[in-house]
């Protein structure tokens, strides 16, 4: 893979996050953590790409009903429990 060398500015808290993934040996450098970091957002804009062109054709954005059963399906949200009339 063809490298280039740029500079960029970020926050220092971001900085200061890459520096300690360094020293701890989760990453071998400060370029090899913002790759990945980079390389992670383009997976994510990738997936949104997909994701808007088959809600446009399947008819558009789920509703909030179908928000909460599908949170519901996978574990995210709890499910409401019926009181009874004592």
């Amino acid at each position: 893979m063809t490298r280039a060398k740029i500079a960029v500015t970020i926050p220092r808290p971001l900085l200061a996050n890459a520096r300690r993934a360094v020293r701890e040996g989760i990453s071998d450098s400060v370029s090899a953590y913002v790759t990945a970091a980079m390389e992670d957002k383009a997976k994510v804009d990738d997936l949104k790409a997909m994701l808007d062109e088959m809600l446009a054709e399947t008819g558009g954005p789920a509703t909030a009903a179908e928000k909460r059963q599908a949170e519901q399906m996978l574990g995210l949200r709890p499910r409401r429990s019926k009181r009874r009339a004592a």
